[in-house]
């Protein structure tokens, strides 16, 4: 029996957004019917972003906070991503979405090293709107 190791590294970071209690109590009263869920279960199976690395991720305390910079420089998109993910309409979004509210909502973990280890090619699947005509898979090689 061969055991498998890890093979390709990728060229990318790994955050991971984890879901803090003001979050979920939103999504159990956002939208049109409730979602009954908690923290944990939320957590099960969560956000995550694969982003450039950064010079600073051999040190993992100076690549923890470039990602975290880099993922707060971003925090309106990646916010209403994963608001869009939870309830589609956003007339049931909160209206004032602040960094601040942002930060007590996720909690962001960051992993310098990613590991491919699978044997088939990575594929990119691309989400836009249903009206556009695009090649929704592209293969990497």
């Amino acid at each position: 029996m061969t055991i498998e190791s890890p093979r390709f590294q990728l060229n990318r970071g790994l955050v991971v957004f984890r879901y803090k209690q003001p979050y979920i109590d939103w999504v159990k009263g956002a939208g049109e019917f409730p979602i009954e869920i908690t923290l944990k279960q939320a957590n099960d199976d969560g956000e995550a972003f694969l982003l450039p690395t950064f010079e600073s991720s051999i040190d993992p305390v100076d690549g923890t906070e470039d990602a975290i910079k880099w993922v707060e420089k971003r925090w309106r998109m990646l916010f209403e991503h994963i608001l869009r993910s939870w309830i589609v309409d956003e007339s049931e979004w909160p209206k004032k979405r602040t960094l601040k509210m942002f930060r007590e909502w996720f909690d962001v973990e960051y992993k310098s090293m990613v590991w491919d280890m699978g044997h088939e090619p990575l594929v990119l699947e691309e989400w836009e709107d249903e009206d556009d005509d695009f090649d929704d898979e592209a293969l990497l090689h």
